[in-house]
Parts: C-alpha cells; sequence; structure tokens
C-alpha cells in the first residue's frame, strides 16, 4: 500500500517517475487561459483567512458542497467562514474518487505546506496553520503567482475593458511575470440577448467609432484588438454553446444588423447568420494581428433557473452539453482558410464525446508551415481530472501528434489553482512512461526528454511568440 499523494503520487512505474521528476517537475508555467482579476493582481490582494483563497467564486467546490446537502447558506450565503471551511470539510470526506480531494491537497500542500488530511478531525489545524501564513507577504497575489513558477498568464477581458490594470502590473519590475489579456468577445456575438445594444454604446464610447452598421462594427471591434495587442495580448477566446454556421451575404448581415439596432426580433436564422459573419470576420482580424483563437464549446449553462434568478451566473449549476459540433465549427474553420486568413486555433470541447471529432477536425486545417498550427486543447472544466486528461491526450495521440501540444491551463478564478499542472503533468508523464514500460515506444531519452519539457511549457511559449 502506497502513502497517500506521496512524490510518486499518480507516477505507476519507474519511467514515468523519471519523466515528471527529472524533466517535468520543474518547468515554469505559461497558463495561457485563466480567469485570476488583474485588479486582485495589481492591488498584490491579500486574505483574511483559508476560506476567502479557497472556497469564495470557486464553483467545483460550491457544487460538491450542493450534493452533500450543505445549506446555501454555507455554500454562497452568509454563514461565517469558518462555518464554511467546516461544511467543505465535511465534504470531502464523501469526495474520494473526485478530483476536488486531490486538487483541494495539493494546494495546501504546495502552498501551505499542510500535510494532514483534509477532514474533520484535523480541520482547526489546518485553518490556524493556513491563517497564520496567511498573514505573511508571501501569501498576496503577486508572490502566489510567482512562487508556483509561472511566467506568464493570459487573463480573461472583455472587448470595452480599459487593461488599466495590465498597465499597473506590466509597470511593477520587481514583480516578473507578465499579465496579458485575453481578447473575449462573447458580448458583441450574442446579439439575442437583451443587454446587447447597452453593450454596443459602452464599444461605440471605447472605440470612439459611430456604430451604425455591420461594417462600422467591425472597425470598432478591430480598433479594440488593436489595442488589445498594444497592452500585450497574444490570444482570444470564444464560447460557443449552441452550434451555428449560415452564411450570409454582406448585404444580408447589414440588414440583420441593422434590425437589431431598431430593436426589431431576430428569427433564428439571422441570428446563426450575424454570428457566422461575426466569427469569420474576427478571425480574419485576429490571423492579421497574428492572434490565436480559442473555441470553447459544449457547456449547458445555468440550468438551474430557480438559483439563477436567485444568485446569478457562473456559480456551479453549469453541466456538458451533447449538442453536435461538427459542421459548425467545420464549417468556420474553412471559410477562414478558403482565404488562408485562418488564425492559430485552439479548440476545446466539454462533452468527451466529442474528442476523437475534434482530434480529426484539427488535421483538417494544419497549413504545413506552423507546426500543431491547430491545437486540441487540454481537458477542459469536467474534463481536467485524471480520466478526463487521459482520454483528451490519448485522443489526441491517436489522431495527431501529443508532442505538439500546447498542454495545460487553469481557467481558474483562484490562485491556489497551479497545482493543476503539476497534476497534468504527473498524468501526462505516468501516460508516457507506461508507453515505454510496456514496449509501445522506445526508451530515448533525445526524444523523451525534450517531449515532457515541450508539453509542459515550452511548446505554449513558442505557439504564442512570448519572450519568457
Amino acid at each position: 500500500m502506497q502513502e497517500f499523494m506521496n512524490k510518486d503520487f499518480l507516477l505507476k512505474n519507474d519511467i514515468s517517475k523519471e519523466l515528471y521528476h527529472e524533466y517535468a517537475e520543474k518547468m515554469p508555467i505559461f497558463d495561457f487561459h485563466c480567469h485570476l482579476s488583474p485588479k486582485e493582481i495589481a492591488e498584490n490582494k491579500s486574505y483574511d483567512n483559508l476560506t476567502q483563497i479557497w472556497l469564495y467564486g470557486d464553483h467545483y467546490k460550491w457544487r460538491a458542497m450542493r450534493s452533500n446537502g450543505v445549506d446555501e447558506k454555507y455554500v454562497t450565503g452568509d454563514a461565517s467562514d469558518y462555518d464554511k471551511f467546516l461544511a467543505f470539510v465535511d465534504t470531502m470526506e464523501y469526495a474520494y474518487g473526485n478530483p476536488l480531494f486531490h486538487w483541494s491537497h495539493l494546494e495546501l500542500k504546495r502552498f501551505f505546506g499542510i500535510e494532514e488530511v483534509l477532514n474533520r478531525k484535523n480541520a482547526e489545524v489546518i485553518w490556524n496553520k493556513a491563517n497564520e501564513l496567511l498573514k505573511t507577504e508571501n501569501f498576496r497575489a503577486k508572490a502566489l503567482i510567482k512562487n508556483a513558477n509561472v511566467k506568464a498568464l493570459c487573463t480573461t477581458d472583455d472587448p470595452i475593458d480599459t487593461l488599466e490594470y495590465h498597465e499597473i502590473i506590466a509597470q511593477d519590475k520587481e514583480f516578473g511575470v507578465k499579465v496579458l489579456p485575453t481578447f473575449r468577445p462573447d458580448k458583441a456575438i450574442f446579439i439575442e440577448r437583451a443587454e446587447y445594444l447597452q453593450w454596443l454604446e459602452k464599444l461605440e464610447k471605447v472605440s470612439e467609432v459611430k456604430i451604425d452598421s455591420f461594417a462600422s462594427l467591425m472597425e470598432a471591434m478591430e480598433k479594440r484588438v488593436e489595442f488589445f495587442v498594444s497592452k500585450g495580448c497574444v490570444v482570444t477566446d470564444h464560447s460557443i454553446e449552441v452550434p451555428f454556421f449560415k452564411l450570409a451575404t454582406d448585404e444580408e448581415v447589414e440588414r440583420i444588423f441593422k434590425k437589431a439596432l431598431a430593436k426589431e426580433e431576430l428569427t433564428v436564422e439571422e441570428v446563426e447568420a450575424y454570428k457566422t459573419a461575426l466569427i469569420i470576420n474576427l478571425g480574419r482580424v485576429y490571423n492579421k494581428y497574428n492572434l490565436a483563437m480559442q473555441i470553447h464549446v459544449g457547456a449547458l449553462r445555468n440550468n438551474n433557473s430557480r438559483m439563477f434568478n436567485k444568485l446569478g451566473g457562473d456559480i456551479g449549476f453549469d453541466s456538458i452539453g451533447d449538442y453536435n459540433y461538427a459542421r459548425s465549427i467545420s464549417g468556420l474553420l474553412n471559410e477562414l482558410d478558403k482565404t488562408e486568413e485562418l488564425p492559430k486555433t485552439i479548440l476545446y470541447c466539454l462533452n468527451p464525446n466529442d474528442n476523437e471529432m475534434f482530434g480529426t477536425m484539427i488535421g483538417n486545417f494544419q497549413d504545413g508551415k506552423i507546426p500543431g498550427k491547430i491545437q486540441f486543447g487540454s481537458g477542459w472544466w469536467f474534463n481536467d481530472q485524471k480520466d478526463g486528461m487521459i482520454r483528451q491526450m490519448t485522443a489526441l495521440s491517436n489522431l495527431g501528434l501529443l508532442r505538439r501540444f500546447v498542454g495545460m491551463l487553469t481557467d481558474s478564478r483562484s490562485f491556489l489553482s497551479y497545482t493543476r499542472h503539476e497534476y497534468f503533468r504527473r498524468i501526462m508523464c505516468n501516460l508516457v512512461g507506461t508507453w515505454v514500460e510496456e514496449g509501445e515506444i522506445p526508451y530515448d531519452r533525445e526524444i523523451l526528454e525534450p517531449m515532457i519539457k515541450e508539453i509542459c511549457f515550452n511548446n505554449a511559449k513558442n505557439y504564442f511568440n512570448l519572450d519568457i
């Protein structure tokens, strides 16, 4: 019987242990997709207690607590932070097999040096140890990032954002970590939503472009892309929920857009035509400015209308959708490829049933010039756990080139989530090490060492052309 989460945790054989400890363990981190707050980084946020840094905003933990019958008062409500912590501890005693159990212990071990198992009998000791450390400078936002060996990270930002906090961070030369904005134009895409026109007014103001046509909308969006690039942006991000692909003429798109400006109701077909035109036109802009495009598909959001009406979105009531995205994604990529304006693209699926579809889709649009130009992104959201990561990497290796993979990201709002890179690296090293042990690939250090280091960090660094 092995010791719980020892130094060889998840590493099942000697080769896996060698790959991790000799090559992967000390590699730096480039977290090219996260939801950390630039404001909190700029202000070097500190925390009063473990609940604030560990449970606030973490919908993974909230979902588990609700499943354990914990009243919402102890999840997002007005209970004391200590009582919320105890409710989470109690939940972890029921969470064997859930990745939260591993993530939580990795966070305690790596950031706080706490080795105690998370349970009710150790709760007070863990609470007190963590809270004492949180009083120190090493547990402010910037130190947490630096101490995790992060060299660069990309936040997620609305096109109308001023990026003022990115400017403040960039002026801190002692920090030494690149904090770059990501262009996330979801609010420009969802033309059918009530808040769309209000958002356009804000875009008009910050871009200084009068938006009275689709052409002027694209002028404003390109100006914002240019502004983001001036602040270091290297990547964009899109969330596609319901699949769409409907080509329309420029005249038809202009008519649809002006119909929306006049507050007239759009048909489903008109919405699809607008979204298709916007994504294709934005893709051309991204290619012009050498920005990578991320596309996330497969989320079924805000399933619980009662809780959405009470608490809003992003609180743990989303799940995996079961749409067919193949024709939609193929159509969008193909339209951009027709004119050789397809930017570097990373595709993420939330439904693991789409793994093989995405694993083959990326092979359709490689250009023979940029290695791994079209990427199948890491196991996302509900898939960033052991089984999900193995399934994603297995599909990628079966159908593409695993060694060209740009690797892991946190997709998180928490400064403690960098241990997920360790979790991923251990799983990846065990997968490759097992292939060696079982004679499926040769034991060749001259290939294995660069392969592991590339997937951990170097591929992402080179893919995004960052000097870090």
